[in-house]
């Protein structure tokens, strides 16, 4: 367990995008920038949080791709209006990590912990220690634990999810609370 009022500028934040950022389709996937449709006050959560963290990534799995229902271009462009949105809330995430694969045990694929790694590759000075993953399903809490991670639950989409949990550290109804808390945190 660690309390949010150890986290500073030398710590890192790694979110999940669908059920976070943005709302989900069920059973479905976010095909082009027009079905992307922030949580309200998500990009400005974001800009809070810059203020808090060393850097913001994003982890996101994307088997819409690996099931030929989009292409890499298509999920570029749904970054880049994302990104563009969040930089107008005066927000910046360094880095987007996507796993496209179809098999659930791809080591890229969440929970396996490869986007971690890959991330760590990018940005060597991430300590996993002192990094937080921020989702809304239990893959997303075992990424972060399988990386050495804290946990942040959001109950955005699956508030049945019993807390207290192992796999859960802290949990939140929205980013924007988890990031009034942080904010909100005396250090």
């Amino acid at each position: 367990m660690f309390s949010l009022q150890e986290i500073g500028l030398d710590w890192t934040l790694f979110l999940d995008r669908d059920g976070v950022i943005n709302h989900e389709k069920k059973e479905d996937y976010i095909r082009n920038a027009s079905e992307f449709d922030f949580y309200e006050d998500a990009a400005q959560a974001v800009a809070l949080l810059n203020q808090k963290f060393n850097r913001i990534l994003i982890t996101t799995n994307q088997k819409g791709i690996g099931k030929s229902l989009m292409t890499i271009e298509d999920l570029n462009n749904i970054h880049h209006y994302m990104l563009q949105q969040i930089e107008k809330a005066g927000g910046n995430i360094s880095k987007i990590y996507f796993c496209p694969d179809l098999a659930d045990d791809s080591p890229n694929r969440k929970p396996q912990p490869g986007m971690a790694f890959q991330a760590k590759a990018d940005f060597p000075d991430i300590d996993f220690s002192k990094s937080i993953m921020v989702g809304n399903r239990m893959s997303d809490m075992k990424f972060g634990r399988n990386a050495g991670m804290h946990t942040v639950f959001l109950s955005t989409t699956h508030p049945e999810t019993p807390f207290p949990d192992p796999m859960i550290d802290a949990r939140f109804n929205s980013l924007f609370e988890f990031a009034q808390a942080c904010r909100n945190a005396k250090i």
